[in-house]
Parts: structure tokens; C-alpha cells; sequence
């Protein structure tokens, strides 16, 4: 899969965010090893601490299906701001895609990151 397509994939899914809040509605699109796609968004709670990053969302759905490997996430914001995943994301994203690629958008340009980039002292047992 290209990556402009599952950066839209991601786009699509802001639609679907729960955020009434900050109302800051962010998609994500997860790729495995295999090719199939896991989509997310970001899930608020008025406790905030209970509220969940479109990335996780997806990287979730993904593991609760059993896939562990994943090759790339995109994440798009509603807005058109460049969604840069928070620390909590890039651990999780260290965890399961640490050679892995996150896709985003800045000045409607795509622009890539490897995990390790955005997290370079990740924690790893």
C-alpha cells in the first residue's frame, strides 16, 4: 500500500473521533506485516487520563486480533495540523514497530519518520 493511501485512510477516520473536548479529531491507519490495515481515532473521556490517541486505538484493535509486526502508521489531524504522536503512542509504537515508519502531513507535503526517530531512547527489555 502507498503511502498517500493510508495517510487518507487516516484522514477518513477523523470523521469518526470522539472528541468532544478538545475537539481536536485525529484518524490513524496502521499497516501490518501482512498488508491489512487497522484504523483508529482518538477516543476523549471527560476524565482525561481515560482518553486514547487514535494510534493506540489502531495499534490495539491490531494486537486484540492477534498481529504483533506492524510496518507503518499513518496519522492525520481533522484540522490539516500535523499530528505528531504523543510519548505515550511512541512507546507503544516502539513496543510493537520499532523498525517501523510513521507518515504524516505537513503542508499538505507527506512527510516520514521511523519510530526511532521520534523516539530514540524508547525503553526496550
Amino acid at each position: 500500500m502507498q503511502d498517500k493511501e493510508l495517510l487518507d485512510i487516516a484522514k477518513a477516520m477523523c470523521d469518526k473521533a470522539y472528541a468532544p473536548y478538545s475537539e481536536f479529531r485525529v484518524g490513524a491507519a496502521l499497516l501490518t506485516d501482512d498488508d491489512t490495515v487497522f484504523t483508529g481515532c482518538n477516543i476523549e473521556n471527560a476524565s482525561y487520563g481515560a482518553t486514547n490517541c487514535a494510534e493506540r486505538t489502531a495499534m490495539f484493535k491490531a494486537v486484540s486480533e492477534g498481529y504483533t509486526h506492524f510496518k507503518k502508521i499513518a496519522v492525520a489531524a481533522k484540522d490539516g495540523s500535523t499530528a505528531y504522536p504523543c510519548g505515550i503512542c511512541l512507546q507503544v509504537m516502539n513496543e510493537f514497530m520499532y523498525d517501523g515508519e510513521v507518515i504524516l502531513e505537513e503542508d499538505s507535503k507527506l512527510i516520514k519518520y521511523s519510530v526511532k526517530e521520534l523516539l530514540p531512547h524508547g525503553f526496550i527489555l
